[in-house]
């Protein structure tokens, strides 16, 4: 009797350990938290990539990026700093290495339906800066690695980017699963922005 207890209690434990480790519940809760992974910050320049470099199209070609793979990475290797609530990468613009693009976010949070929520801002070198809100949903995934071993993805996806124009300034705020931007200066089209206020649903497709 005492060894078929144990025999069951070995196969409980079996079982339940990969169920705990599956959804990478830590990394997600650290992500929606801080806006980081393993304590480091997700690297800007993921935006750039995301759409916020390329200002030609009218959407984001790009939409989804491992930060698990993308934070510590050689692609996202340009150094990162921290202005107060904002966290900015700096680069030599590949079109012109006499230019310096620079890509910062500021994480303002998540909503009751658990969407993240940033403002972005990317500068191509030029004295345009501009800014865009974006809400992103972030889910683990699992793939498999060029030796067929199945590892973790930690996917941020944007469902939605709104651009605030250039050299927008403001407040954001959440408020259940709305987002509320106050605006109170910019520049567009070279003219002064008046005080202007929005509400976005922060909803999923």
């Amino acid at each position: 009797m005492r060894l078929q207890f144990t025999l069951l209690l070995a196969c409980c434990v079996t079982l339940a350990g990969p169920i705990a480790g599956a959804g990478s519940p830590g990394t997600i809760d650290e992500l929606r938290q801080s806006f980081t992974v393993g304590g480091e910050p997700v690297p800007p320049n993921v935006f750039r990539d995301m759409g916020d470099g390329d200002l030609a199209d009218s959407g984001s070609i790009i939409v989804t990026i491992d930060v698990k793979a993308a934070t510590g990475s050689n692609l996202y290797a340009d150094p990162i700093k921290r202005n107060g609530a904002w966290v900015a990468q700096r680069r030599a613009s590949p079109g012109d290495k006499g230019l310096t693009e620079e890509e910062a976010y500021r994480y303002i949070g998540v909503t009751a339906n658990k969407l993240l929520i940033l403002i972005t801002s990317y500068s191509g070198g030029g004295s345009g800066v501009f800014y865009s809100l974006h809400i992103l949903t972030a889910e683990p995934a699992r793939a498999f690695d060029g030796e067929g071993k199945p590892y973790e993805r930690l996917n941020l996806t944007t469902i939605r980017s709104v651009a605030l124009g250039d050299r927008w300034n403001g407040e954001v705020r959440i408020d259940g699963n709305a987002v509320v931007v106050k605006t109170t200066g910019g520049i567009p089209a070279g003219h002064a922005r008046k005080p202007s206020t929005m509400t976005i649903e922060a909803e999923r497709p």
